[in-house]
């Protein structure tokens, strides 16, 4: 960050009040987000800038790819899970007992038991990243991947497969659209966190004369970061940081510089 930057955003520094989470809420009252209420005595709101849409599967044809000529999938979300599953059924595609499972971490592995009967699958998991996966993909590499995506989706999987010229296929299986936030529009928040561009670009297109003002914004990642400044808003809050690895950390270290605990 440049100086002048450094003290524009010093100059933001004001009492935080509320927070809103542009996710689904999680519904868990042990959170870290419930702490964060708890301890600093903050409102936090949820509501997901976006939304995920099934491709319809006449549309998906149009890719023409063949589903059952690949052994390995690749899935990187439980809405990759879902919806591709989902587009099998309406295929009347029946995955074989052989196929392989390379899943992004081990919540999204364990997922799979929603469809599949775990015990007697091929299943590789990774802790978070796709750089956690890379090793156990080489492992592999005879295999013909298949990468089940949305219309929007983070190079890194696709990165990692050019890289070493593994065979893969993208499969765009659901389109990331923006949410329709008509509700929000007299809704101030002292706060907004961002987890994706497609989120950011969500709020532009709801309110495309969206005047930042004195509304924070946090970013989760470099690309979601890239996507606030491109926009030329201020970019007061980004994670992970060394000393704040999740977006609850960065923000909890921003509240308390801010309210002066």
């Amino acid at each position: 960050m440049s100086e002048m930057t450094d003290k524009v955003i010093q100059d933001r520094l004001k009492k935080v009040e509320s927070v809103l989470v542009t996710l689904d809420d999680p519904g868990e009252k042990s959170s870290p987000y419930s702490e964060l209420v708890e301890k600093y005595n903050v409102r936090v709101d949820f509501r997901n800038f976006i939304d995920v849409k099934k491709l319809d599967h006449r549309e998906f044809r149009k890719q023409k790819i063949d589903i059952l000529a690949h052994t390995a999938i690749i899935f990187t979300s439980r809405n990759a899970v879902d919806h591709f599953f989902k587009m099998c059924e309406e295929l009347r595609v029946e995955i074989p007992i052989e196929m392989k499972y390379f899943c992004i971490s081990e919540q999204t592995a364990n997922y799979l038991q929603k469809y599949i009967t775990i015990r007697k699958r091929k299943i590789f998991s990774g802790h978070r990243t796709a750089a956690d996966l890379e090793p156990y993909i080489l492992k592999h590499k005879g295999e013909k991947f298949l990468f089940p995506c949305s219309n929007i989706r983070n190079d890194a999987i696709p990165g990692i497969m050019n890289k070493h010229g593994l065979k893969f296929t993208e499969a765009v299986i659901y389109e990331t659209v923006p949410a329709d936030l008509s509700d929000l529009t007299e809704v101030f928040y002292d706060i907004i966190c961002f987890f994706s561009p497609s989120g950011v670009h969500s709020l532009m297109h709801n309110f495309p004369d969206w005047k930042q003002n004195n509304t924070r914004l946090a970013a989760f990642g470099p690309t979601t970061s890239k996507a606030i400044t491109e926009l030329d808003l201020i970019l007061d809050i980004q994670a992970p940081l060394p000393n704040a690895p999740s977006m609850t950390g960065a923000l909890e270290l921003y509240i308390k510089k801010a309210n002066h605990l």
